[in-house]
């Protein structure tokens, strides 16, 4: 899930789904208000389970070393390996959105509308002008929240929301220069949004798991738009190091692409990884149903 969120594009609540970890994921942070509540009263072994305090340490201690770790690694890989790294996580998506689906026990017309809305929401946030959102505290907190919210949401990025705000080079950079006066106030918009939009999203999938899923494969399949590997840049924007940067991109064919750009297309190897990423959703959806 770390892994997944540092890229902007690709949902850690993806991989928490396809894991087959979702539920309790959301479960488990559903009752931490309540178990917060318990530890003041000093029962604080009832609390622990409550919360599932074990399951949630575990989990967030990984991603958090999934990020601290790995955020140089995916920085490098997307400036120099993008179409390799966006034809993966096209692949686990597109997978992903099958099995999402599959779940589903009914099609109806609702379920269909759901679906379609959906994708018709993730597809404009895809193509969305980023704006310039402030970098003050409060602004931070309020992205924390906002971004948090979409993290775990299959299908939505929480960094490409960064992007969209324009926060995604400041929170990456203070993430890399362990800048704690950013981090602290990011991290408690975080919290306050996971809390708040866990508890909303659980009451949906528990009263309305159908419908819930129709509408998160449909985000899902719209945000691939975001992940197709080959794109011509339309227009760019300066970065915090100065670096000229994409802004406005467009998807096009591989052979639009060695056309345009007079490179490779790299579409044998795209379509491996592609392949690899379909093939290692399968083998983590199997591994997770035992």
């Amino acid at each position: 899930m770390g892994a997944a969120d540092v890229v902007p594009g690709v949902s850690g609540g993806t991989v928490a789904f396809i894991t087959g970890i979702y539920d309790e994921l959301l479960g488990s942070l559903a009752r931490i208000p309540e178990a917060a509540w318990l530890m003041l009263q000093g029962q604080i072994k009832r609390a622990w389970q409550l919360a599932n305090i074990n399951f949630l340490l575990i989990l967030f201690s990984g991603i958090l070393l999934s990020v601290l770790s790995l955020a140089r690694v995916i920085t490098w890989l997307l400036d120099t390996q993008p179409i390799a790294l966006w034809s993966f996580f096209f692949g686990l998506i597109l997978v992903s959105c099958y099995l999402v689906a599959r779940d589903i026990q009914r099609w109806s017309l609702s379920r269909w509308l759901a679906f379609f809305s959906g994708a018709a929401f993730a597809w404009w946030i895809t193509v969305a002008a980023p704006v310039n959102w402030g970098h003050d505290p409060l602004s931070l907190f309020a992205a924390g929240a906002i971004a948090i919210c979409a993290m775990i949401l299959p299908g939505i990025s929480g960094s490409f929301i960064l992007v969209l705000m324009g926060l995604y080079p400041t929170i990456l950079m203070a993430v890399k220069q362990l800048d704690l006066s950013i981090l602290a106030v990011f991290a408690g918009g975080c919290l306050f949004g996971l809390l708040a939009f866990a508890r909303l999203l659980r009451a949906a999938l528990q009263n309305f798991r159908d419908l819930a899923l129709a509408l998160l494969t449909g985000i899902m399949f719209g945000s691939l738009n975001k992940v197709w590997p080959w794109k011509e840049t339309l227009s760019w924007r300066t970065d915090s190091h100065g670096a000229e940067v994409p802004l406005l991109q467009e998807n096009i064919s591989p052979w639009q692409f060695t056309d345009l750009l007079q490179t490779n297309a790299q579409l044998v190897p795209a379509v491996l990884l592609m392949l690899f990423g379909i093939v290692l959703v399968i083998g983590l959806e199997r591994y997770a149903g035992k």
